[in-house]
């Protein structure tokens, strides 16, 4: 195993109606990887494995999350993956776009 998360969430890309795949997002507790630090946020490649009785997720680049704690799904648009990318949570993104249409 890779790395250890908390706070984590399956998250499903989506273009339109058109679901793209799911992806990891989570803070890092532990990463044998040395790729992230402890509190980073990691959000990762497109997941090809989940392995619910185990907490256990894998990507298509070949890593391998443990999760740990109560997760989450969330739902982002396509257009909004790199505000994801980039460690916006899927909650912060939909409070910025709430906010940009309120104004």
């Amino acid at each position: 195993m890779d790395t250890i998360v908390c706070d984590w969430q399956i998250v499903t890309v989506k273009n339109k109606e058109h679901n793209i795949g799911k992806v990891l997002w989570g803070i890092c507790v532990e990463d044998n990887s040395f790729r992230f630090s402890k509190g980073d946020y990691n959000c990762t490649s497109k997941l090809v494995k989940i392995k619910p009785k185990k907490n256990l997720i894998k990507t298509a680049s070949g890593s391998t999350y443990k999760v740990v704690g109560e997760g989450k799904k969330a739902t982002v648009e396509l257009c909004d993956f790199e505000l994801l990318r980039n460690g916006f949570s899927p909650q912060q993104i939909t409070t910025l776009k709430t906010s940009s249409l309120q104004h």
